[in-house]
């Protein structure tokens, strides 16, 4: 798992994130796969980009789920680098031998409907052109609720963690 503070359980417990759930999902259906989070409070697509190759040599995975591109929206970086950031980790992912499942994530509307828009074409290209499984908005359901969120309104609470592993399992179960 590479992603940002949404999969690094910021402001939770670790052991009630999304990721954490996972390790019990997989394990409760029988699945030998051990989660490794290599999420980053705060992370890029540049920044996981340039660990990423260090972390596969590590870890060996046969599948990795990337959850990135929040923290360059949100910083307004150029969508162009962001597309190549996650393409490279993609391959990388591929070489090292990974199936790869990309996260996709949606701007708040006040960043203007012209960036949020190319924002999410990112994902869909990305999945299109490396043919990748996609959750088109990891957040669908949570986002929108605010009893769901923390009080900065941007990250997740606990009792959304269940419905962003509910997002993502079809499509990573797929590829298990």
């Amino acid at each position: 798992m590479v992603g940002d503070s949404l999969s690094a359980a910021y402001g939770i417990r670790e052991d009630v994130g999304w990721v954490a759930l996972l390790q019990e999902r997989l394990r409760d259906t029988g699945h030998p796969h051990r989660v490794v989070n290599a999420s980053v409070t705060g992370d890029t697509t540049a920044g996981a980009r340039a660990r990423l190759p260090a972390a596969l040599d590590e870890h060996r995975p046969a599948l990795v789920v990337l959850e990135l591109g929040g923290n360059d929206g949100l910083r307004g970086l150029s969508l162009r680098a962001m597309r190549e950031n996650l393409i490279e980790m993609v391959r990388l992912s591929r070489q090292a031998g990974a199936r790869v499942l990309l996260l996709g994530m949606r701007l708040p509307p006040n960043y203007g409907l012209a960036y949020t828009a190319a924002f999410e074409r990112v994902y869909r290209r990305v999945a299109e052109s490396e043919e990748l499984a996609l959750v088109p908005f990891f957040l669908a359901g949570v986002a929108e609720t605010l009893e769901l969120m923390q009080a900065d309104g941007i990250h997740p609470g606990a009792a959304a963690q269940p419905l962003m592993l509910a997002q993502v399992w079809p499509e990573l179960e797929a590829l298990l």
